[in-house]
């Protein structure tokens, strides 16, 4: 798999980020939720997922700019 940088609210450029792989899927990178009262309120987490937390603008501001 390949990544394209898409963007970030960082402006060292560090995380968070995103970016597009080319299999057309999208990688977050961020901070890692470790709070337990958050992560038992997801649903269905498989073995090898985790929980990023990324900024809401972030989020917007790359759909905006790389989404039709």
């Amino acid at each position: 798999m390949r990544l394209r940088f898409l963007g970030s609210t960082s402006e060292a450029g560090a995380c968070p980020s995103l970016y597009e792989t080319d299999r057309g899927t999208i990688v977050v990178q961020g901070l890692q939720v470790t709070d337990t009262d958050a992560l038992s309120d997801l649903r269905h987490v498989l073995d090898g997922e985790a929980a990023i937390e990324v900024p809401r603008e972030l989020i917007s501001d790359i759909a905006r700019r790389v989404l039709p």
